[in-house]
């Protein structure tokens, strides 16, 4: 094809790996008819097709797409927390318009494990999809029940729960899994065996050989997918700028309880609210240390009912309090569970940051420990939030002055063993922005993966394999947009509305009201002049009424029979004032005409 790279040959890597026994698996298998397969190549065969529509040049909304003829299956359905540069926006999905146009052909969606980034936008696009089945582990249908709850969408998605030892057949494709260790227990790794060749999706992980709630990495299910031959490795590349290994969360968990030994008042833990490793070492540490536990944040109350109804999360009796209980204790006899970890000032942290919280009031005695990384853009945001948390007094931890987060991505040193292990034809970095995938690429070829067999993609990239398991990135790809949540509203803020948004925050607006006579076309009085956020009027009085005087002009000498309606004069306002308050000030507001006509 005229659009494609031409077909290449894989350089798979040879390395002797020890042999163990895959544990034995249950099978679910989902029947489906499946119509003629229409995507073909040269040879009439049909071609396996991989089109990541998120989690590639970024920290979020993972989606990946995988399509066989007419089959697909889809891994993870995550978003992303907005930019630094979307204003007023609460989360960023994936553009699922080819998954929406294809929707006959889902046989279901796979979730690797409970966290947002992987699962947080089905309630947002579940109906868009043709309302497919959604398959994962037993903790993380638990938490995307909870979240369905919201939305009310919960007795009407069909969740089917799947064990680490089961096998998944959604349409051509034969779903089998591993368990790995990340921040939140009962996640894991996916093996897609397809007609063309064998995937594994690692979801996120690390390695970790002992884990703080969970059983280590099924090290010998990964090394025997590896002997029987994976075609693609797609794996998690959060941590590959970062040398050796991550911290074992039993380590992490001494770090805690010295921590907390040593404050003298309230401690205040913000983290993410389906971090529940991070929950359990809390949890331990204060009821060592005889603290009470309260939770504020309407996300963490139902993380932690989920978690420990389903046994992920052992709590001892007696260990939580209400959080209007806690001026009934002592402060050193208190912690507190918050979210807000990332800065967001609508978060319960948030609140307290600003004095606006009901219950919480910051003082001096105070330690308050964040305990997650800031996601790439929300650094800022994680800056002021602690400005503002130590003018109260208060004592804030965070990682660059004590490891307290162990973070669930693997590190170079676990990223290498696990190629090792997997032994890959080809290895297509995920889940990172592009300096991650880079690197961890990288990392493959110094183990010695051919540069030709390695692909760093974008979303929207789309790559087919045919039956040899020869590889061809088409030169063409998926137009993506950002789809935007605000509210209730789902895309319905696009492009446009948020460059005006942009231009608000930075420069402001100004309002230029005038009535005119239905029939004359003539002002019936002197124009109003608003401004929001460019300037204080009684402060520039003199330049108010040069805009007044421009507006009158303007308006004055525009026919509007001539002209035929009133569309190009609110044009006109607009430009040549726009211009005019950009040379006085060199700023530019957003310029908003109103003719009303009386």
């Amino acid at each position: 094809m005229e659009n494609e790279h031409v077909l290449r040959k894989p350089r798979p890597m040879r390395r002797a790996m020890p042999r163990d026994m895959m544990a034995p698996r249950k099978s679910i298998r989902v029947p489906q008819q499946r119509a003629t397969l229409h995507k073909k190549g040269s040879s009439g065969e049909p071609l396996l097709r991989i089109i990541p529509l998120g989690g590639l040049e970024e920290i979020g909304r993972n989606t990946l797409c995988i399509e066989y003829g007419n089959d697909i299956v889809v891994m993870d359905l995550g978003f992303m927390f907005p930019r630094e540069d979307m204003p007023g926006i609460d989360y960023v999905l994936a553009d699922t318009t080819y998954l929406q146009e294809n929707k006959h052909k889902i046989r279901g969606i796979f979730i690797t494990h409970g966290h947002m980034d992987h699962m947080g936008a089905i309630p947002y696009l579940i109906k868009r999809l043709g309302m497919p089945p959604v398959y994962g582990t037993r903790l993380t249908l638990g938490i995307i029940r909870d979240r369905l709850e919201e939305f009310n969408l919960n007795k009407v998605v069909k969740l089917i729960e799947v064990g680490a030892d089961d096998t998944l057949q959604l349409g051509i494709f034969k779903l089998t899994f591993f368990r790995v260790n990340h921040n939140i227990p009962d996640g894991v790794g996916v093996a897609i065996k397809t007609p063309v060749g064998t995937i594994i999706d690692t979801g996120d992980w690390k390695f970790d050989h002992t884990p703080q709630d969970e059983r280590p990495t099924e090290f010998g299910k990964i090394a025997r997918l590896g002997q029987e031959g994976v075609m693609l490795l797609c794996s998690d590349s959060t941590n590959s700028e970062k040398p050796g290994y991550s911290i074992s969360e039993r380590k992490l968990q001494e770090t805690i309880e010295l921590l907390f030994s040593k404050a003298k008042g309230r401690i205040v833990v913000a983290t993410f609210s389906t971090l529940i490793s991070r929950l359990q070492q809390v949890i331990n540490a204060s009821h060592d240390l005889g603290r009470k536990i309260a939770v504020t944040g309407m996300s963490m109350e139902k993380a932690i009912t989920t978690a420990a109804e389903l046994g992920f999360l052992k709590v001892p009796k007696g260990a939580f309090i209400k959080l209007n209980q806690i001026d009934n204790y002592p402060e050193n006899k208190i912690t507190i569970l918050s979210t807000g970890s990332q800065g967001q000032d609508s978060s319960a942290l948030g609140r307290m940051a600003h004095g606006e919280h009901k219950q919480i009031k910051i003082n001096a005695n105070d330690t308050i420990v964040l305990s997650s990384s800031p996601i790439p853009g929300n650094e800022r945001s994680v800056a002021t939030l602690m400005d503002l948390l130590l003018g109260y007094g208060a004592k804030v931890v965070y990682n660059k002055l004590l490891d307290i987060h162990s973070s669930g991505h693997a590190q170079q040193e676990e990223q290498k063993l696990m190629l090792q292990l997997v032994k890959p034809k080809y290895f297509m970095p995920i889940h990172g922005e592009r300096h991650h995938l880079v690197q961890h690429a990288e990392t493959a070829m110094e183990l010695g993966f051919a540069k030709e067999n390695v692909l760093i993609l974008k979303n929207g990239s789309i790559v087919e394999f045919n039956k040899h398991q020869d590889v061809r990135v088409l030169k063409e790809s998926l137009e993506l947009e950002d789809i935007l949540v605000d509210g209730l509203g789902i895309g319905d803020v696009g492009s446009v509305v948020l460059r005006d948004r942009q231009v608000m925050a930075q420069d402001g607006m100004v309002v230029i009201i005038a009535a005119v006579n239905r029939k004359t076309g003539k002002l019936t009085g002197q124009p109003d002049i608003l401004s929001r956020g460019f300037i204080y009027v009684k402060n520039a009085e003199e330049l108010i009424k040069e805009v007044k005087a421009m507006a009158l002009t303007l308006i004055e000498n525009y026919n509007v029979k001539e002209q035929q309606g009133w569309t190009n004069l609110r044009g006109r306002i607009r430009d040549e004032i726009g211009e005019f308050l950009f040379k006085k000030t060199e700023r530019k507001p957003m310029i908003l005409p109103v003719i009303m006509q009386v």
